[in-house]
């Protein structure tokens, strides 16, 4: 069973229809008794990370969702639920993430550009990636291909090994890292049309 955590942020209907769409077994789960059931976790979030990382500590979540990545259990996260796995996150504040991986997360910075003209916050819609390394759940996905954004902020990792896709938008950013069970994107598969969807199946097929 793949357990979505409900925490009250974020689009949870559309993330588990399109998990199941391409074959997942899918609950959502809002405590620790129901996350301690799920063979494989996804975190989605549409909010801002302080009230994030605030309501999932409130549910008595953060502590188990640490310790069962920590554990080894397959975890795919996207948007916010990438940001929270870092230490820190600097949206309305400086606020404690999970830290189960290294690094922070700060907003755009256009100002040392010599034009940023067009380039607006939020990063709002279509663009490409570049795939920085193979892994399981970009298997089938081609390089430049486009998803789908939504975001102000995004993550600088202390060990860029983890990097597993980046994206341009003023300047090159990280879109999404993997490091063994631990998969997690700035863009939106639940919105990323076929592309969306692939990925969400390399990780049911996992």
């Amino acid at each position: 069973m793949i357990g979505i955590i409900d925490y009250g942020m974020g689009n949870l209907r559309s993330v588990q229809k399109a998990i199941e769409r391409v074959g997942g077994d899918v609950r959502l789960v809002a405590t620790p008794a129901e996350l301690a059931k799920a063979q494989k976790i996804v975190l989605p979030g549409v909010a801002a990370f302080g009230d994030a990382i605030a309501q999932l500590r409130s549910q008595g979540l953060a502590e188990p969702l640490t310790k069962a990545i920590n554990s080894g259990t397959p975890f795919l996260g996207f948007c916010l639920g990438l940001q929270m796995l870092f230490e820190v996150g600097y949206e309305n504040g400086e606020h404690k993430g999970l830290g189960v991986l290294g690094g922070k997360v700060v907003k755009f910075d256009f100002s040392a550009l010599p034009s940023s003209a067009g380039l607006r916050i939020p990063h709002m819609g279509w663009n490409g990636i570049k795939i920085s390394k193979p892994c399981p759940m970009l298997g089938g996905i081609k390089d430049d291909s486009y998803v789908y954004f939504a975001h102000s902020y995004h993550p600088v990792v202390s060990d860029e090994s983890i990097i597993a896709t980046t994206t341009q938008y003023g300047y090159e950013f990280t879109s999404s890292v993997w490091r063994d069970n631990i998969f997690a994107t700035q863009f939106h598969p639940e919105k990323s049309q076929d592309i969306g969807l692939a990925l969400l199946k390399n990780f049911v097929q996992l």
